[in-house]
């Protein structure tokens, strides 16, 4: 079965309405006609960062860098946000330093 994309209009938690690029991860789903949240992705992203900056206040680097990409996707007409390969190496990529 193809991978189905769709251009989607979502609410930010200020109003403002985007449309993004979803995923259609499940069966046939009209979602026009509902304005989908974009909190749950939003929710999604703090969850990883916050557990991204505990690791960092562990191990203490002198300078730390995070990279990792998202896909949105629509499942049982809700946005979800997919931890997706950003290059042929890895999802997600950790850069620490220490020293002067």
């Amino acid at each position: 079965m193809a991978v189905r994309h769709e251009i989607i209009p979502v609410q930010l938690a200020d109003g403002v309405t985007m449309h993004v690029e979803a995923t259609m991860l499940g069966g046939e789903e009209e979602v026009a006609f509902n304005l989908l949240s974009f909190k749950d992705v939003t929710d999604t992203l703090a969850s990883i960062a916050e557990a991204i900056i505990g690791v960092m206040q562990k191990v203490k680097p002198k300078k730390a860098g995070v990279e990792f990409g998202l896909e949105i996707g629509v499942e049982s007409g809700k946005l979800t946000a997919l931890l997706v390969q950003g290059s042929s190496k890895a999802n997600l990529k950790i850069t620490l330093e220490w020293g002067e």
